[in-house]
């Protein structure tokens, strides 16, 4: 993991590129899934991750905090994943199949392991939706990203060559 420089710039290797991306996409998407419970949007409240805890600070801004926290950790591994098999696609449908693939792993398969998390079919229309999108939005960011910039940096590195 050694930066490199361009033209007086820095700039990441890949790999903390998708550490990076994978917190960012984590964190973030946790609190638009906070902002799409308290509109109704879902029924799946972000902070589900923090059934092990006990205290009412799970309902408060220390449970936003810290549910998003977790997910951005989380996601560094989904991101690593990501780049391990996937970095060389170029295509922006790569990464919307993977959250794809991501949403029918939690909802279909893992759903029994997670306490709070139930089948999928057993929600509303709406939540349904909103799950699926935000997967598969979430999927498209850490994709594009990661792909983005490997594909990036092997143009650079051609280029130096020439």
């Amino acid at each position: 993991m050694e930066n490199k420089e361009y033209n007086n710039q820095y700039t990441m290797s890949l790999t903390q590129l998708s550490v990076f991306t994978g917190f960012v996409a984590g964190a973030g998407g946790a609190l638009l899934c906070f902002a799409a419970h308290y509109f109704n949007l879902t029924e799946i409240k972000p902070s589900f991750i923090l059934v092990i805890f006990k205290g009412s600070w799970k309902g408060g801004w220390l449970g936003v905090v810290i549910s998003c926290l977790i997910y951005g950790f989380i996601s560094i591994l989904v991101a690593l994943i990501y780049y391990t098999l996937l970095k060389k696609k170029k295509s922006i449908i790569w990464g919307g199949v993977y959250g794809a693939i991501l949403f029918f792993l939690i909802f279909f398969v893992l759903y029994p392991v997670i306490p709070t998390i139930q089948f999928i079919m057993k929600y509303n229309l709406i939540t349904i939706l909103t799950e699926a999108s935000f997967f598969i939005l979430y999927g498209i960011f850490i994709g594009y990203s990661i792909s983005y910039e490997y594909n990036e940096q092997q143009y650079w590195q051609n280029a130096e060559s020439h």
